[in-house]
């Protein structure tokens, strides 16, 4: 038998109980009920074959298996958030990236290049120059700009 990760949801659920110490406190963190919370511990403990968790009082206890868990989940979901909130800082300050014509570049943006940063001055805009045919799927562009007549590209 190969062992696979259980359901995210009930991993996200598990963690979030054993960090704030409450079900309830867990659903609203995460915008569900304290029932689905419960839920999705049953459905974790299930998919492990171990209880996790004691009721203890009105509140819950974790198992030593839930304490080994918890210190592990504690630590993945620590280091996505981080991932995240890293990759989330990267893509805010990415520049955006405007493919042009060298030629239109210079007679017709450059020249309207002072009232853009005046509308939009938290923009942080990167200009590429290309000469000749301009490929608007070329990595890197986030847009591009040019001249032409119709029949205009299908995409």
């Amino acid at each position: 038998m190969t062992a696979g990760l259980p359901p995210l949801n009930a991993l996200r659920a598990f963690e979030a109980v054993a960090r704030l110490g409450s079900v309830k406190q867990a659903g609203v963190e995460l915008n569900v009920t304290h029932g689905a919370i419960s839920r999705q511990l049953k459905t974790l403990e299930e998919a492990l074959g171990i209880a996790l968790l004691e009721k203890e009082g009105r509140g819950v206890k974790l198992t030593d298996a839930g304490i080994h868990l918890r210190n592990a989940a504690r630590e993945a979901f620590e280091r996505l958030r981080s991932t995240c909130a890293e990759l989330q800082r990267q893509t805010a300050e990415a520049p955006f990236v405007l493919g042009c014509p060298g030629s239109l570049l210079a007679r017709w943006f450059i020249p309207r290049l002072d009232r853009l940063n005046r509308d939009l001055p938290d923009l942080r805009l990167q200009l590429s120059a290309s000469e000749g045919e301009l490929d608007p799927r070329r990595a890197g562009l986030d847009a591009t700009l040019w001249f032409a007549e119709p029949p205009w590209p299908a995409d």
